[in-house]
């Protein structure tokens, strides 16, 4: 597998995370890597059956399986940014695969894919391609509002690593707790305790993989915002169906 990611367009930094591309290359057997949740929505173009198509808010990881030679470009958008670009409440992607042909339309998503793979292309050329379409789109779709507090929520849950009780956090926004949750549905696609957790869970596995020798993990609970051990096994089962144990020694292998 070849991954690369792009810093977008200036236009479209306000919504992209990045843009990126990854070839995948197996032989008669598939492959099979595990893709975890990140509180981020992507749209992936692939050339395999010209599949276009948007990825949903994940709340459980998935296995993505390849077989043969798969080329995929893709953009991931920033939190709470996807909403632009899709005329549906978000949390009706959530851990789901839609196409866009049903999201755009069919003849974008047919241009789309026709200018993606009809020639033969640079990696930096797809992505120029893709970031054109997604400049199209957002002038082109009619205006949606804004995420409201739900924006300012995302950047408080973000700086704090998910360690955050939304209803204090709906309370220094001046809004409800039901409120809050109605924007997040709509604009991020999951509820909010439900992001704060997530977030909670990507700090957490990032920072273990720098832990030396057997952990506490008691310890190792606390260093990263959990209540107590059990929390921490608890978000692992949900969002990487492991133990922490087992998989900080699978990233070591």
């Amino acid at each position: 597998m070849v991954y690369q990611e792009y810093l977008p367009i200036p236009a479209l930094r306000p919504w992209l995370d990045c843009v990126w591309t990854c070839r995948v290359q197996t032989g008669a057997t598939p492959v099979t890597h595990q893709v975890l949740p990140d509180n981020c929505i992507d749209i992936l173009c692939q050339d395999q059956q010209d599949a276009s198509f948007a990825v949903g808010m994940m709340t459980v990881p998935i296995a993505v399986a390849s077989l043969g030679l798969v080329q995929t470009v893709a953009a991931r958008f920033r939190p709470g940014a996807a909403a632009s670009f899709f005329q549906l409440p978000l949390c009706e992607l959530s851990d789901g695969r839609t196409g866009l042909r049903q999201l755009w339309g069919r003849e974008l998503a047919a241009r789309l894919g026709d200018a993606l793979w009809s020639e033969p292309l640079s990696n930096a050329q797809r992505v120029s391609v893709l970031q054109d379409y997604l400049l199209l789109r957002l002038r082109s779709a009619p205006p949606r509002h804004q995420a409201g507090a739900a924006g300012h929520a995302i950047a408080a849950i973000e700086a704090a690593s998910g360690q955050v009780r939304v209803e204090e956090l709906a309370a220094q926004l001046g809004v409800s707790r039901q409120h809050l949750a109605l924007q997040f549905r709509q604009h991020v696609g999951i509820s909010p305790k439900l992001f704060a957790r997530i977030c909670r869970f990507r700090a957490a596995s990032a920072g273990m993989q720098s832990l030396a020798g057997q952990p506490d993990w008691a310890q190792v609970a606390l260093q990263f915002g959990y209540f107590d051990q059990s929390h921490l096994i608890r978000d692992f089962q949900d969002f990487a169906h492991s133990s922490p144990e087992a998989w900080l020694t699978g990233r070591r292998a």
